[in-house]
Order: structure tokens, then sequence, then C-alpha cells
């Protein structure tokens, strides 16, 4: 493998770009292990490997608002560790970082549900979750550049411009998306269809924001299909551009303003 590391994204190159990229799990970790299985992984060890070599890659937003987010954190925190997956920076992903530094962060919007997990381990296993996770996060990035920068992979959004590059504003967006700086009555901000006007060479996976389904839109996906939220758990096989799902359960009510799939 060659590796372009910043510390923020990474430019890397593999003899073989097979990914099973995974779309935003939010705790929904019964629907993970499905999705997992039925992608052809088996267990070996503490982590799951692919039999022809395939990779995982995350989206982001593992955890928060579902009813098993410990154990999704932990499922990633392995396949990182042991298995040479990927996750990139969710904004749920970083605002558990947050948390864990010891900023002040309001516990809504899900991480509540994680924190109270979180809360009933035994001291001596939250200070090593906490600890594993800090270190897990820090050796991820915000955004992914394979395949000879053929794919990208970013939670939120991601420019063709901002390939290679990063700042603040970039940052955001690849955290949130693009967003309009106007709110909803829920408190979210109205988002940008970026996609929309997306016109790069670099294919585009992303999450975060619901959508009824993984549909190609100049040349980017969204493959976060509110499994959470009674829809679907998505993964894409890479290079082949294929879908794999899993119908969710629905823990909880959907507020934004996407579609979730009936």
């Amino acid at each position: 493998m060659r590796e372009h590391r910043e510390r923020n994204f990474r430019i890397l190159e593999f003899r073989e770009n097979k990914f099973d990229i995974i779309g935003d799990v939010h705790g929904c970790y019964d629907e993970l292990m499905e999705l997992v299985v039925n992608l052809g992984y088996e267990k070996r060890g503490q982590a799951y490997f692919h039999p022809k070599g395939r990779r995982m890659i995350s989206v982001g937003d593992v955890a928060d608002k579902g009813p098993k987010n410990i154990a999704a954190l932990e499922f990633w925190m392995d396949q990182v560790a042991y298995a040479g997956a990927f996750w990139v920076h969710g904004n749920h992903c970083n605002k558990l970082y947050r948390y864990f530094l010891g900023n002040k962060v309001r516990l809504s919007h899900g991480i509540e549900k994680t924190v109270e997990e979180f809360e009933r381990l035994p001291k001596e296993e939250r200070i090593a979750f906490r600890n594993r996770f800090m270190c897990c996060y820090e050796s991820q990035c915000y955004y992914l550049l394979l395949d000879k920068r053929r794919l990208a992979i970013v939670h939120g959004g991601l420019r063709e411009e901002s390939m290679g590059r990063f700042s603040n504003k970039i940052r955001a967006v690849c955290l949130y998306g693009e967003t309009t700086g106007v709110f909803e009555n829920n408190g979210k901000p109205i988002r940008l269809d970026w996609a929309a006007d997306y016109h790069g060479k670099t294919f585009v996976v992303y999450g975060h924001t619901v959508a009824e389904g993984p549909r190609i839109v100049h040349n980017t996906v969204d493959i976060d299909q509110g499994c959470v939220y009674g829809g679907y758990l998505t993964a894409l096989r890479y290079p082949e551009l294929e879908f794999v799902q899993v119908r969710g359960k629905k823990y909880t009510e959907y507020g934004g303003s996407g579609k979730v799939p009936d």
C-alpha cells in the first residue's frame, strides 16, 4: 500500500481496490451484522475478513439514535485495528470525540443514547472504551481518496476543488454537507444539494443526509437510506458499483427533510 497521509485526509493506493462502503449505521448493530454476512465477510479472531481480500469502509455516524451503539462502535474499532478497515469522521463520531475530550456538547439528537449505554459500563470498561475510541478516531480522517483518486469517501460532502486540500470550511462540509445558514423548526440546518452541482471525475460516496434510494447523481451517491428510521442499511461494492441492502427496524422518528424509503 502507498499512502500520502495528511492530518485530516489520506490518499491511499492499494494493489487491489476492492471496497465495501457502508452507510450510516446509527447504532443498528443487528442490521450491520446481517449486512456484513451478506457481503461475504467471515469472523476470524477479533474482526471480519473477506475471502477475496475486500476492505470495509464506514462513511461515519456509526452510533447515536439506535439500540446498540457501543456494540456498533466496538465493531468498527475492531475492523480498523485488525482488518485494515477505514472509518471517515461523521458529525456524530466527532460529537462523541468532543464529549470524551470533555468539551461541552448537547446530549441530544441521539448521542444521549450512546452516553447512556456508555455510563452503564463498569468503570474499568468505560476507561478502556474511551481510550480505545479516542485512539481509533485520531487514527482516521475526514475523507479518503482511493484508486488513483477515482474514488472519494466522505461523510457529508466534498467538492472536487477541495480534494487534496483541507481547511475549516472543508472540514465543516465533510461533516455536515453544505448548508444554507437557515434552520428548520427542529433546529437542523437546511442543506444545499451540493451533489446536484458536482461535475468532478472522482466518484464521491457519502452519507449523512437520508435519501430514498442510493441513486448515482453526477458521479456521486448518497448511501444513507435511514436504517435507524426503518429504511435500509446500504453498502456499495466498489468497483462493481453494486448495492447491497438490509431492511432496518424503526427505532426512532425521522424529523428531517429527506424521505425514508417505504
